[in-house]
């Protein structure tokens, strides 16, 4: 099974060789390189071309992770970008999320959790933790358009079962956690997110659950 490639952008760089540790010593899993800031990542990124990049918020004082996304993601499409950081303002979260980033999770998370984190948003999801995904849905919920106005989106379309994992992802659950909840297999969870996506015309998490809440 081929490895999932990981590049980390950080500029402290104790969390930078705890990041790299964490995804170095995972079966699986191979780190590319570290950068410590924008310049160096945007010129090393797309001769690497990992698979992942785990990107921090604040890269000093005057640099900005979110603009560092905003500029590698038309040039590496196929990488998916990560926000790794101790942020947990709202502004922040959908800033990153505009720029092009697909995940958005704490430096706090577990090890274990973040390696999951990585493995969903290489196979199509978009990780968050739940502290962030809890600030995503109250957003989402305030914005949200009356279910008439929304029958263009083609939730009409989702099975019953297809809605409650639709529901469950905008929680921002893990495959498996939906699993665990739902009572079924994380394989049948794969299945049915892979129809949701498919009946709603989008493909990642972040605009399923943009359609779900009507934006």
């Amino acid at each position: 099974m081929k490895e999932i490639t990981v590049c980390i952008v950080d500029d402290v760089s104790e969390l930078r060789q705890a990041l790299e540790e964490i995804v170095s010593s995972a079966a699986g899993y191979k780190c590319l390189g570290t950068m410590s800031n924008a310049a160096e990542a945007i010129a090393k990124i797309p001769l690497l071309n990992p698979d992942v990049v785990l990107m921090d918020i604040n890269l000093g004082e005057s640099e900005s992770g979110i603009d560092c996304v905003r500029q590698l993601k038309p040039v590496v499409p196929a990488t998916n970008f990560m926000m790794c950081t101790v942020y947990e303002d709202d502004e922040k979260i959908f800033e990153a999320l505009s720029a092009g980033a697909s995940g958005y999770i704490l430096k706090k998370t577990e090890p274990q959790k973040l390696l999951e984190a990585i493995k969903e948003l290489h196979e199509g999801g978009a990780p968050m933790s739940s502290q962030i995904a809890r600030k995503v849905v109250f957003a989402f919920r305030n914005k949200a358009v009356s279910p008439a106005s929304s029958q263009g989106a083609g939730l009409e379309q989702l099975s019953h079962r297809e809605r409650q994992i639709l529901e469950e992802l905008s929680r921002g659950l893990m495959y498996k956690e939906i699993a665990n909840v739902l009572f079924i297999s994380p394989e049948t969870v794969r299945k049915h997110v892979y129809h949701v996506y498919e009946k709603l015309h989008v493909t990642n998490r972040v605009e399923a659950v943009n359609k779900y809440f009507g934006r």
